[in-house]
């Protein structure tokens, strides 16, 4: 094994994407992703059992390609890593059993890792080692939160995370009210370009002086779904036409406004030169502009992975392990379970206590 640049793979099944990834050290051999949406599409949003069964489907398909693809056997990794938590029990399951599989026939290390801290890790693919410490923004369908990383091998704190709706979930309600498609981000993305993003004055959540002494961090977009959906229903009701690019625009912008501006301020709130953002909702293109322009003018570097590599992925959770395997952190023992509340503060089950 080399220990600077150790060779990992990673499964992640915590939602409805199947990802393989194959990582030697911060260099990625292999991503491979089979997506289950299209199954979900019709139910407008992610059904648990529709997930599990369709991991089951395409894990060996998707293990087969990653491994083609990066040139190498299983018999050929040093360690193998799984999203252990947090996520949809069952299609957890089906990962944890498969990777504990794989790793027992090839007698390799197992390290079962946390979601969030993979998300944070898969921008090392990209832009190199993460300066710690550091602050994080993760926004997805399930997750809006803010992390102090000091040390990404273990030392993850929250700063702030959703009271309510996450922002990914947010945009996929307003999309359905739009009479888009599912999932909502990269369709309200792509009207909101033809509409004006002051058209419309949506409430910002949780940004009021009042709610600042309280939740400071934390984020709420309920009301801001609520408000959308009531602007619409009263246009409808007086028989006026939805002018759908506005309304998209309008409301990604109170989204972006109130996700950067939190970022921002926990950056300099924390003498934290250095903000990463990841996630599905991090591929918005109006969240990445606007968020670099105000980190500018503080001096902030916001760095942002590419837009396939902050959706859901295998690569990210081989880019965790081998950052854990070089760290030198304990594997996780075969018995593992499959965590669907798994704290953040967890980067790995072998940090747990008692683990």
């Amino acid at each position: 094994m080399s220990v600077d640049e150790p060779l990992v793979l990673g499964i992640e099944t915590s939602c409805d994407e199947t990802g393989i990834g194959v990582v030697r050290g911060t260099t990625l051999l292999a991503d491979a992703v089979a997506s289950s949406m299209s199954e979900h599409a019709r139910y407008g949003g992610v059904v648990p059992e529709v997930a599990s069964r369709a991991h089951l489907a395409a894990m060996a398909g998707t293990m087969r390609e990653a491994l083609d693809t990066a040139g190498v056997r299983l018999s050929d990794v040093d360690a193998v890593a799984v999203t252990a938590g947090p996520g949809l029990a069952g299609a957890l399951l089906v990962g944890v059993a498969a990777a504990k599989a794989y790793a027992l026939a090839a007698n390799k290390p197992l390290y079962g890792v946390n979601h969030l801290s993979a998300h944070v890790a898969v921008d090392t693919l990209e832009h190199g080692p993460l300066p710690e410490p550091a602050i994080a923004m993760l926004v997805s369908g399930g997750h809006s939160s803010l992390l102090m990383v000091e040390d990404l091998a273990g030392r993850v704190e929250p700063l702030g995370a959703t009271i309510d709706d996450a922002a990914g979930e947010a945009f996929d309600k307003v999309a359905r009210l739009l009479g888009l498609p599912f999932p909502g981000g990269p369709p309200i993305d792509k009207a909101a370009r033809d509409g004006d993003p002051v058209a419309i004055d949506f409430p910002r959540g949780l940004t009021s002086p009042r709610d600042l002494q309280r939740h400071r961090f934390d984020f709420s977009f309920s009301g801001l779904k609520t408000a959308v959906a009531r602007w619409v229903e009263a246009r409808e009701r007086s028989g006026e036409p939805v002018p759908v690019d506005d309304v998209a625009a309008s409301f990604q912008e109170a989204v972006c406004d109130v996700l950067s501006r939190k970022a921002i301020d926990a950056c300099r709130s924390n003498g934290i030169d250095t903000l990463l953002i990841g996630g599905g909702v991090a591929a918005n293109s109006r969240l990445r502009a606007m968020a670099t322009e105000r980190a500018e003018r503080y001096g902030i570097r916001v760095r942002v992975p590419r837009p396939k590599l902050c959706t859901d992925n295998g690569a990210m959770v081989a880019a965790l392990g081998s950052h854990l395997v070089a760290a030198a952190v304990p594997p996780s023992t075969l018995d593992i379970p499959a965590d669907s509340s798994l704290p953040v503060t967890t980067v790995s089950l072998a940090n747990r206590i008692g683990a």
